[in-house]
């Protein structure tokens, strides 16, 4: 369902785009790469006296992790197309190879903010970060989608309240799962 219509006039003024990519490598590995893009909806002089034309990228990094099966980033790279302050924004693309070795799945969040905190990394390539792990779990469907049946429960169970173990819909898809007085936070 969409969002509701705007009950005042509007008008435009910022875009952030972030895009999500993934792929399964010939190695059996897994590339994911995250760009984000964003653009004003206007015309602006730059410190230098150029003009940033609307909807020409104010930043545009991308990130790209090579993750394996059990979510362990096994190489990483970080890049910058537009940046407001060029060479000394991108300076700090190299810092991220320090996500070589964490792991997807353990306290990746917390890690990425205490290694890239402040100064020791940008704002919008650790913005990045934080779909990496969601996406990269969306990107392993395909793998369980070709494995048998598993008597574990799945790991997506108590991930959101929609799959808290009391919900409905773990009642509906995941019977053999569901506790009636499961942490479900909501009333039917």
């Amino acid at each position: 369902m969409p969002l509701s219509a705007p009950t005042r006039a509007r008008q435009p003024i910022h875009t952030r785009s972030i895009r999500v990519d993934s792929y399964l490598r010939d190695d059996g590995l897994w590339d994911i790469e995250a760009e984000l893009i964003d653009t004003k909806a206007y015309d602006f002089q730059l410190r230098e006296g150029d003009t940033q034309r609307a909807g020409d990228p104010v930043h545009h990094m991308r990130l790209r992790i090579t993750i394996d099966d059990d979510l362990n980033i096994l190489d990483a790279e970080a890049a910058y197309e537009a940046a407001p302050y060029g060479e000394f924004c991108s300076a700090i693309a190299p810092a991220y190879r320090a996500l070589i070795g964490l792991n997807l799945r353990d306290h990746f969040r917390k890690r990425v903010r205490e290694r890239f905190a402040r100064t020791a990394g940008c704002t919008h390539v650790t913005e990045l970060t934080n779909v990496l792990p969601t996406v990269a779990i969306q990107t392993m469907a395909v793998r369980r989608r070709q494995a048998p049946p598993s008597s574990e429960r799945p790991f997506q169970l108590e991930g959101c309240h929609a799959l808290a173990l009391g919900a409905p819909a773990v009642e509906a898809f995941y019977p053999q799962w569901y506790s009636p007085g499961g942490s479900a936070r909501h009333e039917d």
